[in-house]
């Protein structure tokens, strides 16, 4: 069995969605889709591919489908715990999560997960 080298990047859905001041807090659902959508269409700008993007959700989130290019995980419990056990079922797999939270950051970098904030996921822009 071949072990899959490509780049996983695991996207803390809450945490990105919640850095931006643009309402979201208004409809979850929507602010999350339009982040999928926006990962979906310019994939994660200065990475080169292959990569594999999953968008974590939980909550009001959760309802949000997968669409090419992005794999929804919806949390079941903690968003973080999710991202924190899809890092650790990917041993030797590089692993790039995107969050600010740094209860986060420190647990999925112990896992050897590089970590950066959520302006990665937005393409620069706020």
């Amino acid at each position: 069995m071949d072990e899959d080298t490509s780049l996983l990047v695991i996207v803390d859905a809450a945490n990105v969605v919640g850095s931006v001041p643009d309402g979201w807090w208004r409809d979850r659902k929507g602010a999350t889709e339009r982040l999928r959508d926006r990962l979906a269409s310019e994939g994660l700008p200065g990475r080169p591919d292959p990569v594999e993007i999953v968008l974590v959700v939980e909550g009001a989130a959760r309802e949000v489908e997968s669409a090419p290019g992005v794999r929804v995980e919806p949390a079941s419990g903690s968003g973080d715990d999710r991202i924190a056990e899809l890092v650790a079922a990917n041993p030797g797999r590089p692993c790039l999560v995107i969050t600010a939270d740094r209860e986060l950051r420190r647990r999925v970098t112990e896992l050897n997960a590089e970590v950066t904030g959520p302006r990665a996921a937005l393409g620069g822009r706020p």
